[in-house]
């Protein structure tokens, strides 16, 4: 009979390793979002002109990145690029933070990922040895932010929230940004869920 430590160990194991195969197999994954949108537009406006705005903090080559992964987002949504001559400014943002997994041992003492105890020998004299396998495990925020220039109000914002074992930020993050302004401008009230299928690479 297995060590009663042993066997929950080995059931997440297993499952990570079916998780993986699945990914390994998929053309598509799909990424679930939490969504938050508030809006005062009632239809895409007649010129959707925007450029691009920065907080001082994002005047740097990762808010580049950033905004090249929003504008495609931003395009499908009815918005286009005018730096000349904008109606709107827009301010994105994206975070990136790993956490503990959901899938973690809680008997692994060192605070997360997948542990194996082999024990052997009784007393002072047993070898315990401990093989630890890891789940990268990662929450992500992106948020749109639409300022109109003349008034400087801000006409819609919407925040979108994700978490996963997926390491490729240049796949999830745009996803995510259509996450965010999907039924633009007239998205629900409130908190929904939006799933989108991000191709696998």
């Amino acid at each position: 009979m297995p060590h009663p430590f042993l066997a929950p160990a080995l059931r997440r194991l297993a499952l990570l390793a079916l998780a993986l195969f699945i990914t390994g197999c998929a053309s598509t994954f799909q990424l679930d979002n939490e969504v938050r949108s508030f809006s005062s537009l009632p239809a895409v406006p007649a010129n959707a002109a925007y450029r691009f705005e920065r907080l001082p903090s994002q005047q740097n080559a990762q808010q580049d990145q950033v905004e090249a992964w929003a504008d495609p987002a931003l395009f499908r949504a009815g918005l286009k690029r005018d730096d000349a001559a904008p109606r709107y400014s827009v301010q994105v943002a994206a975070r990136v933070q790993r956490i503990l997994s959901p899938w973690a041992d809680p008997w692994d003492g060192w605070g997360g990922g997948f542990g194996v105890g082999v024990f052997s020998g009784p007393g002072p004299h047993g070898v315990s040895l401990f093989a630890r396998m890891e789940q990268p495990w990662y929450r992500r925020e992106a948020s749109v932010i639409l300022r109109e220039l003349a008034t400087q109000k801000v006409v819609y914002e919407s925040h979108a929230v994700s978490d996963g074992p997926w390491t490729d930020n240049a796949a999830v993050i745009p996803a995510m940004f259509d996450a965010a302004l999907q039924g633009f401008p007239a998205a629900p009230q409130g908190v929904r869920r939006v799933n989108i299928q991000v191709p696998a690479r």
